[in-house]
């Protein structure tokens, strides 16, 4: 069973015992633009105390809005299946900007009416094919254009990371903008740091990811949302064109995305625009790697091997090349050092990049050696040496250390 048919058999028996249920919003939108769905949302007149009696497994996810998450069998991967039902509902005031204070069980019409897009206020019956709309969201749909329910400032104002959510839609869909539904984000775009990090954060990582990310970049520029959201990050329309550079891939990280974002950024502010934001510590090391060695390659073809093949080991590497590879394209430079890179990477085994010490810690100490500050230096010397061809074996690096540690410390 999939998650269409296990949401169509809830709509179906919901429907059985009198109560309407359609599926709702998202999942609709998509379907009608011919999009697999990631998840279907339904609506109903049942109260989440009818849903709750109406099926064994469920869950209360937001019972005091109306929501109950309804729980089914194992899908062909082994995940549990499960949809969001739904009570048809108006809102009331928004006082922190994010959620209603208290909301109020109602009919479709007025549960669209409280949605953010038209394209979003759209419902489906699956049993029978029919969509219901009350907010004229698939003319908007068939002329490609976003356009908030009602009055856009009231929207806004209600959640005010709609703002920056008409910008992924619009780019995520090629949609162009109400010019009032514009105006009203723009007028408002300082709201949006009324935003919880997190609830930004993942709505960048959404457009940033998405393959017109280029799109999402120009119209959180036009909406005057960057001094907001990302103050840190100047000359705009350069970085905006290194992104553009970025190869198609269609496994693009955000953390890549990112710090190519950050292309004015220091390592270290870099790892302070991640914190504010809240992203996880492995996006914030990879950003922050990244940022420190967006010129490290630059000089591949001439750099040492114990430079060199530090970077090439890392797991980031292949973000490392498409970031290089995206300035040089935006700077109209050549792409000798990428090319150079990606042949080694081709042609040298992982074993050949980083080969096992002629030396360890428990080796120093079989010479006489106690652990210390100079007993890391000592390592570190066999190691480049090793890396740079000078020694091959275990002999000539137990003589390098004799002759090393002959030498006496530089003075300070």
């Amino acid at each position: 069973m999939t998650e269409r048919e296990f949401a169509i058999d809830v709509v179906t028996k919901l429907q059985a015992v009198g109560f309407v249920a359609l599926f709702a919003g998202g999942c609709v939108r998509d379907e009608l633009l011919g999009i697999t769905p990631a998840d279907h949302d339904i609506a109903t007149s049942a109260t989440p105390d009818d849903v709750k009696k109406l099926f064994r497994r469920t869950h209360s996810f937001g019972a005091s809005f109306g929501v109950v998450e309804v729980l089914g069998p194992r899908d062909a991967a082994g995940e549990w299946l499960k949809v969001q039902v739904a009570t048809f509902r108006s809102d009331g005031t928004y006082t922190d900007g994010r959620r209603p204070d208290a909301v109020t069980f109602s009919s479709p019409e007025e549960d669209a009416a409280r949605r953010d897009f038209t394209l979003n206020g759209l419902f489906l019956d699956p049993l029978t094919n029919r969509v219901l709309d009350f907010v004229n969201g698939r003319a908007d749909l068939e002329a490609k254009v976003l356009r908030a329910i009602g009055d856009p400032v009231l929207r806004f104002t209600e959640d005010k990371l709609r703002i920056l959510r008409a910008v992924r839609m619009a780019a995520r869909f090629e949609l162009r903008v109400d010019p009032a539904t514009q105006a009203a984000a723009t007028a408002m775009a300082g709201d949006i740091k009324a935003v919880s990090a997190e609830r930004i954060a993942e709505e960048l990582r959404k457009i940033l990811t998405n393959r017109h990310r280029v799109r999402g970049l120009e119209l959180l520029n036009e909406f005057g949302l960057f001094p907001h959201v990302l103050p840190e990050v100047t000359d705009i329309p350069g970085r905006i064109r290194v992104v553009a550079a970025l190869h198609p891939a269609p496994d693009i990280t955000f953390p890549l995305v990112f710090a190519v974002l950050l292309g004015g950024v220091s390592a270290k502010g870099a790892g302070n625009v991640c914190r504010r934001l809240r992203l996880s510590n492995d996006e914030l090391e990879r950003v922050v790697w990244l940022v420190a060695h967006r010129e490290s390659l630059r000089a591949a073809p001439t750099m040492k091997n114990s430079g060199l093949f530090s970077v090439l080991i890392h797991p980031g590497i292949g973000d490392l090349l498409a970031l290089h590879e995206a300035e040089a394209v935006a700077a109209g430079d050549d792409l000798t050092a990428v090319e150079f890179c990606a042949e080694l990477l081709r042609t040298r085994t992982p074993e050949q990049l980083n080969p096992k010490p002629l030396l360890t810690g428990d080796d120093l100490q079989t010479l006489g050696l106690s652990p210390g500050p100079r007993f890391k230096k000592l390592l570190d010397a066999v190691r480049t040496a090793q890396l740079d061809g000078e020694i091959v074996n275990h002999q000539g690096a137990v003589a390098l250390v004799h002759r090393l540690n002959t030498e006496p410390e530089p003075n300070r």
